[in-house]
């Protein structure tokens, strides 16, 4: 650790104190959530609550070693950072324990660590540093790919391990190459992949590869910026095997589970009995999840008053189900009081990355506010049965070290690149 010295900070208190309300509320829902309705021992550190709170006494020491450490030091040690995060997910093939059919922790004593957490802070590191070297070129196409790399080879450790959730946060870089000037085209690529995956497992390969022809030959003869023939047939191809390719990952790679998953956010399923079935059988969670929120009401039961709460209606709600606690005890105003304290911290942390003086800092902000939105609208999105049933849990809220200490981490980066921006020339 390297002290600076004859040097002047600012710490941006609006970010900290947002991110410590989110902490501290967060760890009320925790309690609640787990505690059986009798006597509580607040220092019971055989429940989640009780771990919860020495993960947040250690959280202080933790934001205390950030701070202290030189702002030089994160960019600099960047690549050093990113290869021992690296090499940490590949242990996990090695030494890792399998917890629900996925291997992402090491079993260290009596808790266990999950590198994949770590890894996204690693990661927003290793763009924020290859973005900034003066001899990258984001328009250069040997540069997409270099960076497209750093990206996707943790999204791959990741999800060998059998962690999809973890795995799609890292679509987040999108708006952070975004930002730097990454060509539109691939904004357009994206969206139209998505929406011809959602087209094939809806109403089959064959009409969504229909769909398009039709969009392609429509906007080919009306738009005054023409494709030529051989990039219209170009496009009609990748569509088709964008749709025939997805039906066939959907049906032959994704586990049943997983195809449950998808079949009901789609409504795949026509037979209403069977859709019923598959409702009790897989989507429990969710169920009990949307009924607890919706008994909140307006302004809730209160606070560890709720019913399904108490009662343990919703499985693993201290965690990636956090969500409908809030929404059971605390009701819509406590549901859109947590909405807006994380608008506003994801806000202020764009507003401090647009001020930043070096490209770096920059990045990286985008990095940190792009992480923590992706968490935030899938786990939110999730528990109210918008988006399919995908485990990753609500950033400073749910229950969990790990978490807790990586986006810590990831923040506390930011803020101290932050502080040294007055620094900097």
């Amino acid at each position: 650790m390297v002290r600076e010295t004859n040097r002047h900070f600012k710490f941006d208190w609006i970010t900290i104190i947002l991110f410590f309300l989110l902490v501290g509320f967060g760890w009320l829902n925790i309690l609640s959530a787990s505690h059986t309705g009798t006597d509580i021992n607040y220092f019971d550190f055989s429940q989640p609550f009780g771990k919860q709170l020495v993960f947040i006494f250690l959280t202080f020491g933790l934001v205390i070693l950030l701070l202290a450490i030189d702002a030089k030091f994160f960019e600099r040690f960047s690549s050093v950072i990113y290869i021992i995060s690296m090499l940490s997910l590949v242990g996990l093939f090695l030494f890792g324990k399998n917890v629900n059919g996925a291997t992402s922790w090491y079993a260290i004593g009596g808790m266990t660590i999950q590198p994949s957490e770590f890894a996204k802070m690693a990661t927003a590191l290793a763009v924020a540093k290859h973005i900034s070297d003066i001899n990258t070129n984001i328009n250069s196409l040997k540069d997409q790919l270099q960076t497209f790399a750093i990206i996707i080879l943790p999204a791959i450790l990741v999800l060998l391990q059998n962690d999809t959730g973890s795995t799609i946060v890292y679509g987040a870089f999108f708006f952070v190459l975004y930002r730097e000037g990454l060509p539109k085209y691939y904004l357009t690529i994206g969206v139209g992949a998505i929406i011809v995956s959602i087209l094939s497992l809806k109403f089959g390969a064959t009409i969504a590869s229909f769909v398009t022809l039709i969009l392609v030959i429509g906007f080919h003869f009306l738009s005054k910026k023409r494709l030529r023939v051989f990039q219209s047939i170009f496009v009609v191809l990748v569509a088709i095997a964008i749709s025939f390719g997805v039906k066939f990952f959907y049906e032959s790679i994704l586990k049943p589970h997983q195809q449950d998953r998808i079949s009901l956010w789609l409504r795949l399923e026509k037979d209403p009995e069977k859709l019923e079935q598959m409702k009790r059988t897989f989507a429990y969670n969710l169920n009990e999840s949307e009924k607890a929120i919706s008994s909140g009401g307006f302004s809730g039961k209160g606070f560890m008053e709720g019913t399904r709460t108490t009662g343990k209606f919703v499985p693993e709600q201290h965690t990636d189900y956090i969500f409908s606690t809030v929404g059971e005890e605390w009701g819509f105003l406590g549901s859109a009081f947590v909405v807006i304290v994380f608008v506003l911290l994801l806000l202020r942390i764009l507003h401090l990355a647009e001020l930043q003086k070096s490209q770096f800092s920059r990045v990286y902000g985008y990095g940190v506010a792009s992480i923590i939105f992706i968490h935030f609208f899938i786990n939110v999105g999730m528990v109210m049965g918008l988006i399919p049933t995908i485990g990753i849990p609500l950033p400073m809220f749910s229950y969990g070290g790990s978490g807790l200490w990586a986006f810590t981490i990831l923040i506390f980066i930011f803020i101290k690149l932050d502080s040294n921006r007055i620094n900097e020339w």
